[in-house]
């Protein structure tokens, strides 16, 4: 039953649901591409699917702008798939079930997929009618945005001729973001080195923590627990050898748990010196941390890593950069860099450290690129960076900035907010791409994206939706 049938702006609620009848879970989008190419087949557009199952549909002008600028209309298809710890949702096989609520649309214990299905129900919106004033438009929808950015990695310009672009991938009503950050991960490996122990084992644990996306999130100066982690296992380095360290889960989010299982041989002797640290930690991030909880328990171990290894890797986590660098000198109140420690644990036989590095400035982005690199050699470790993606720059002349400026206005009755957003948006690929193409970027209110909580508001999508075609009809 389509229980969006009668939330407004229909036209577009009805793409939303349909979308979200298919799979498409970063990775998992064959089906919802296949889709979207025959939904363009039945209406007779011109479409092209590539290898990694990127979709470009082409719609002519509308009377009056069959030679205007083509405008692309740009958003992914794939979602995050994660679902509360009772739900029983298959995201391979299940529809995503969505409830409305007064304003709100959200799903029954997963994630809505707002995130970018929205842009997608836009795009389909505007293609199958004939109602709106418009250029001709290249609806541009890739794939795996959430996990990497492969499809907009992965895409050629050969079938892309649009000077103008329209990214809908924002979640902050009255925002047109002009540029995002670049950034690249970096992985630091040391080799495992163990022995055996006959010291007692203990695991300490980091949970808790609110984490959060390391882009967006990352100017709240929450707590990483792996930094926590680590300041904990400095106040008794020289008494213990570590077992096992793990924590993190995504390289975009700032870890909220974090264990390491240590070998001692009198506990007694260090545990008033972890508690009244903790105590401290806890005492220090009262306000953005109130869940923050240590604790510690008996465990087992038959071998630990060397008191050598041991050490390279206490040090290294106290002494890695973490958290905001450098804030923006033309956008007030702007992250300009950060690193993010995000994942630690042992994958194929070395201890793997995943940190993730965002800078709107690519010499700034070098700088701690550098650090990381020197810091690991001189703990006997190895770096490679991996999964680079460039900023899309401000520019200080934009014709499609100016009319989406006066466009808002017209719409709204007011000034939009004019941001820039410490995270990659597919623009800084795009830009590389389409060098000569003005872009920006905006979209309808949406909050608690990437978690089962995420919901978006309703009239909030009506009021972006209004704005789109007005946005379309003023780009002649």
């Amino acid at each position: 039953m389509n229980n969006l049938s009668n939330v407004e702006p229909k036209e577009v609620m009805k793409w939303f649901y349909e979308i979200n009848q298919h799979p498409r879970s970063s990775g998992n989008e064959k089906e919802i591409s296949d889709f979207l190419v025959k939904f363009a087949k039945d209406r007779n557009l011109e479409v092209y699917q590539d290898e990694i199952l990127n979709v470009i549909i082409k719609k002519p002008g509308t009377a009056g702008y069959e030679n205007s600028e083509p405008v692309i209309i740009q958003g992914h298809m794939d979602m995050v798939a994660v679902k509360a710890d009772d739900s029983n949702h298959n995201f391979d096989t299940d529809p995503i079930e969505m409830i409305v609520e007064d304003d709100i649309i959200r799903a029954n214990k997963t994630t809505l997929g707002a995130d970018d299905g929205i842009a997608v129900a836009f795009g389909l919106a505007l293609l199958d009618s004939d109602e709106y004033a418009h250029p001709p438009i290249e609806l541009l929808i890739t794939t795996n945005e959430e996990t990497g950015m492969d499809g907009v990695f992965a895409l050629k310009s050969d079938h892309l001729s649009g000077t103008r672009l329209l990214n809908l991938d924002t979640e902050e009503e009255g925002v047109l973001l002009v540029s995002c950050s670049g950034g690249s991960n970096i992985n630091t490996t040391f080799n495992i080195e163990k022995q055996e122990t006959t010291s007692k084992a203990y695991e300490l644990t980091i949970s808790g923590l609110k984490g959060g996306h390391s882009g967006m999130e990352i100017i709240k100066q929450r707590a990483n627990a792996l930094k926590v982690l680590a300041r904990l296992l400095t106040s008794v380095k020289n008494d213990i050898i570590l077992a096992n360290i793990e924590g993190g889960i995504k390289h975009n989010a700032i870890p909220s748990d974090a264990k390491a299982t240590i070998a001692v041989n009198d506990f007694s002797k260090i545990e008033d010196t972890l508690v009244t640290l903790a105590n401290e930690i806890k005492e220090e991030y009262r306000v953005e941390e109130p869940g923050f909880t240590f604790e510690y328990k008996v465990t087992e171990c038959k071998e630990t890593y060397t008191k050598e290894l041991s050490d390279n890797i206490i040090d290294y986590l106290m002494i890695l950069p973490d958290g905001v660098q450098y804030m923006s000198k033309d956008i007030e109140g702007l992250v300009q860099t950060s690193i993010n420690n995000a994942i630690i644990g042992e994958n194929n036989g070395k201890i793997e450290i995943v940190a993730s590095v965002r800078s709107a400035s690519a010499s700034s982005l070098r700088e701690i690129l550098t650090v990381v690199n020197v810091l690991a050699k001189r703990v006997n470790a190895e770096t490679k960076e991996s999964s680079a993606y460039p900023a899309w720059e401000y520019e200080a002349n934009s014709k499609l900035r100016d009319i989406s400026i006066e466009t808002f206005k017209e719409v709204y009755g007011k000034e939009p907010e004019i941001s820039s957003i410490h995270a990659g948006l597919e623009c800084g690929l795009l830009k590389g791409l389409l060098p000569n193409t003005d872009m920006i970027s905006f979209g309808p209110a949406i909050s608690g994206a990437h978690t089962p909580v995420e919901q978006m508001s309703i009239s909030s999508v009506q009021r972006v939706w209004n704005y789109t075609k007005k946005l379309l009809e003023n780009l002649k």
